[in-house]
């Protein structure tokens, strides 16, 4: 039921209103008092309804704060006294998808063990359903997104503080200027601080619309392209980009160029990042990374594929830092949730020190090989490559399927969470070493699969 980011798919199918009536039920059992938001789906309203009435048949007290970013629930958890949260999102999914993301006061998302407990209470209809006078009360809050504005321009003025710019406490991005593209969704709280801090800002997308309308939801190079024109033409210092529920953020920079993932978890990473520190990310992060803050004397550490992960290690003590390249930026001082307006203030502060532009040339860019091979045996073929990869290399990591670590590069060979297939991702610092662990890498799974499927060998499909 769950995957690596709560549960998601299309409205109908795999969420219903019966699902959310469930998780509702399920997560009532479990808490007395539980944050409610929604992202501009139409189908979040049939949603929302279903799940409060789940909450509230256990008893449990429902606060409503209505349409709100996921990191603006998040927040609201603790500010508000509240045991767990729920969204109704499907983030940066298209528009005929929702889903159930549930957070921890903390503002963690809720760990693997929880989601458990939620899927067997579901699974085994295990529901604490309250008799007509226990039924749980309802609670319409409308300053969450207010609250969360707040607190991100106190981030940005002490960004600002810390980075020595100069500028009056008031107002420290005076002179910035900045492009938000709102993508239709709920991050718009960013263009709000920005301009309390000062900065000029303008904004694209800024109707919340669930269908998408602009762009598709997820903020990629491909689908940032007006974005990168846009602060082109007007010559502006930064450009921000979000998906639907604003918890992923992007950049562009003063030279209209989209920056990869890679190298602004490194740019976050430097910043916040000193000697001695950590920075938390996933297995498949570039060596682009790993070097840019080996360069200060920080170590990056590995987590599996998944912001919930990447929480996980950033609560640990000396990580500074956590980051998936997708987007997802976490600042354990502030928050343990992915906060993109968060992001979107903390590098904005950045680059009114230094121009995104300078930082992110200052980084260097290794290729990367990518290819998926699709199959029905993956389970099988996963188990049989982690078996003779760990027997034949000496450098072997199986937190997050299978890595190996060589002088020239890695490999990592990957079930997707989500698809019948397997993912091969290989890098080095130079073209022909990065194609040769690819072509190696490949050999492993093709042979794998063979075995798997019987002799029928593998089927590829593009990445």
């Amino acid at each position: 039921m769950f995957g690596t980011s709560g549960i998601r798919g299309p409205v109908g199918e795999a969420v219903t209103a019966a699902v959310a009536l469930d998780v509702g039920r399920a997560v009532g059992t479990e808490t007395d008092r539980v944050v409610v938001g929604r992202d501009a789906r139409k189908t979040g309203e049939t949603l929302r309804d279903a799940l409060v009435a789940g909450l509230r048949e256990t008893g449990a007290d429902v606060v409503d704060v209505g349409r709100a970013a996921t990191p603006t629930v998040a927040r609201a958890i603790g500010t508000l006294d509240a045991d767990a949260g729920v969204v109704l999102t499907a983030s940066h999914n298209p528009a005929p998808d929702n889903g159930l993301k549930l957070w921890t006061p903390s503002g963690r998302a809720y760990p693997p063990a929880r989601q458990d407990v939620i899927e067997e209470r579901i699974r085994e209809e295990a529901f604490d359903l309250a008799d007509w006078e226990g039924q749980g009360g309802y609670e319409r809050r409308t300053d969450a997104t207010a609250r969360h504005r707040d607190a991100l321009v106190a981030a940005g003025e002490r960004a600002a503080e810390t980075n020595g710019d100069g500028a009056p406490a008031s107002e420290p991005l005076a002179g910035l200027s900045v492009v938000v593209d709102v993508g239709n969704g709920m991050g718009g709280v960013t263009a709000d601080a920005l301009h309390e801090l000062g900065a000029d800002v303008e904004t694209l997308n800024a109707t919340p619309d669930g269908r998408f309308p602009a762009r598709p939801s997820e903020p990629t190079a491909e689908n940032c392209g007006t974005l990168a024109a846009t602060v082109e033409a007007v010559d502006a210092d930064l450009g921000i980009a979000h998906d639907g529920d604003a918890d992923r953020m992007m950049a562009v920079t003063d030279a209209g160029e989209f920056v990869p993932g890679d190298l602004l978890l490194a740019v976050f990473g430097r910043a916040a990042a000193g000697e001695g520190d950590r920075v938390a990310a996933p297995v498949d992060t570039s060596l682009a990374a790993a070097d840019a803050l080996a360069a200060v004397g920080a170590e990056l550490v590995y987590t599996r594929v998944g912001d919930v992960y990447v929480a996980e290690r950033a609560a640990e003590a000396g990580v500074a830092f956590g980051g998936e390249p997708s987007g997802a930026w976490i600042f354990p001082e502030e928050t343990l949730c992915p906060d993109g307006p968060l992001a979107a203030v903390r590098l904005a502060a950045l680059a009114a020190e230094t121009p995104l532009s300078e930082r992110v040339a200052a980084m260097e860019r290794y290729p990367i090989r990518r290819r998926s091979v699709e199959t029905e045996h993956k389970t099988a073929a996963m188990a049989l490559i982690a078996e003779r990869v760990t027997d034949g290399f000496a450098d072997v990591s199986t937190l997050d399927g299978v890595r190996v670590d060589a002088e020239e590069g890695w490999f990592l060979l990957r079930a997707s969470g989500t698809e019948p297939l397997i993912r091969i991702t290989a890098e080095a610092r130079e073209a022909d070493a990065a194609d040769a662990l690819l072509e190696r890498a490949s050999g492993i799974v093709d042979r794998a699969l063979d075995e798997a499927n019987g002799g029928d060998g593998p089927s590829e499909r593009a990445e």
